[in-house]
């Protein structure tokens, strides 16, 4: 029988050649990501196919446009059963006593030795020895002032005197105040709470008068993390004993006046949304939250851990309004070697308004260099995560490299096999 002998250059294509040809098709990263409409936010997160960003499928039960959600506003429905109050009784001179408050009791010729410096109890009372307990929580002064000569007439202490009590604030306390609505963290928060060297009275002996600044609306909202970017801050509410008021905030945005007014322990504000992403409020003010914390990865061929990227707890933590490509600046995955320029990097993020997450991948270098980039260019929220991708040139390299790494690893044993 014939044997016949194929030539090896009969085949156009060697071996080696098919395998790196397979293993340069996947040097372009994968897929891009899908996502469910309902997780899309923000007009940033959306590219389309022309702007030549990758950009998966957005999976919708039901055909929607494009784009993010279009703006609505209403009334939180909790609201129909309180009262609704004018600004001007809830906002006062000096801001309602709570717990923890230091007053100053003056008692006209006091023998019983009932004047001193007093603290407002957990339940909202003053108690001076010998006198049953008054109220003060959610008073002012002046009610206070009134009740407690009220009782030292009746237990004969005091004359029917005008100024026979005199009480004077010495420092406002910290209140427990209940945020929820668009809030970043909504929950409980402690607003106007002092450090042990920001005291009153303490080392300055006997004083009078206390501004708490930070016991306001505004400081409460900013302790449950910030409003958020879908918040409504023409119509913020303020629920205090059965009534509510509306409050304008968006001149602390803006750069306006605002009727901030004070806090007492017990309320509770409310931050509507408008389930729209509102672009004026994706940066530090008195009502957003000042810095950002982010999760960063750029474990690219130039840079193969975090440690050598320079990513760390300073590169992580951003200013709030902060940009994808700004962070991507940070994380070292923009410059060096244009062979490493064709990367592409993807943004993890979360619906602040629903809790979906979504995925949004971008070539880096076209955020660069096309003049349209602001478009593209999603704002970072808290939590987010940022992966930086090699480029499909280092794809390319590491491909050869398992080749080469693969043939020089069998060619011995070939040779081995022929010489037996």
């Amino acid at each position: 029988m014939r044997r016949s002998n194929v030539p090896f250059s009969s085949n156009p294509y060697p071996p080696i050649v098919l395998a790196l040809a397979f293993l340069a098709s996947a040097c372009v990263s994968g897929p891009a990501p899908s996502n469910h409409r309902a997780s899309l936010y923000a007009p940033h997160q959306t590219a389309g196919s022309r702007t030549g960003h990758p950009e998966g499928a957005w999976i919708a039960s039901t055909p929607t446009g494009r784009g993010a959600p279009t703006c609505e506003w209403a009334v939180p429905r909790e609201l129909e059963t309180y009262q609704r109050a004018n600004v001007g009784e809830f906002a006062s001179q000096t801001p309602p006593l709570a717990p923890g408050d230091r007053l100053s009791i003056r008692v006209l010729g006091d023998r019983d030795g009932l004047t001193g410096t007093y603290v407002v109890d957990s339940d909202g009372s003053v108690r001076l020895r010998g006198v049953p307990p008054t109220r003060a929580g959610g008073g002012s002064l002046l009610d206070l002032e009134t009740a407690l000569r009220a009782r030292l007439l009746e237990a004969g202490v005091i004359k029917p005197l005008r100024n026979a009590v005199t009480i004077s604030l010495v420092e406002s306390a910290g209140v427990s105040v209940a945020v929820a609505g668009a809030v970043f963290d909504a929950k409980a928060v402690r607003a106007g709470e002092r450090t042990p060297e920001s005291r009153i009275g303490l080392k300055e002996g006997d004083v009078s008068g206390d501004a708490n600044v930070s016991r306001s609306v505004s400081a409460a909202i900013r302790a449950a993390g910030g409003v958020r970017p879908d918040a409504d801050v023409q119509r913020i509410y303020l629920v205090r004993d059965g009534a509510y008021v509306e409050l304008d905030l968006s001149g602390l945005v803006h750069g306006w006046g605002a009727q901030d007014i004070s806090v007492t322990s017990g309320d509770r504000i409310i931050v509507p949304s408008r389930r729209c992403f509102d672009e004026k409020l994706m940066r530090p003010t008195p009502l957003t939250p000042p810095g950002i914390r982010v999760y960063m990865s750029n474990l690219t061929r130039s840079a193969n851990n975090n440690a050598g990227a320079a990513i760390g707890q300073v590169t992580t933590s951003l200013p709030y309004g902060t940009r994808l490509l700004q962070a991507m600046v940070a994380a070292n995955c923009v410059g060096g070697s244009y062979m490493q320029s064709d990367r592409r990097a993807v943004l993890i993020s979360r619906n602040p308004i629903n809790g979906r997450s979504v995925v949004v991948e971008r070539d880096i270098e076209k955020l660069v260099r096309e003049a349209d980039r602001d478009n593209y260019d999603p704002f970072l929220m808290p939590g987010d995560a940022i992966a930086c991708y090699d480029s499909r040139w280092t794809n390319l390299t590491e491909a050869i490299g398992v080749v080469s790494q693969g043939v020089s690893t069998v060619t011995p044993a070939l040779l081995l096999e022929n010489a037996l």
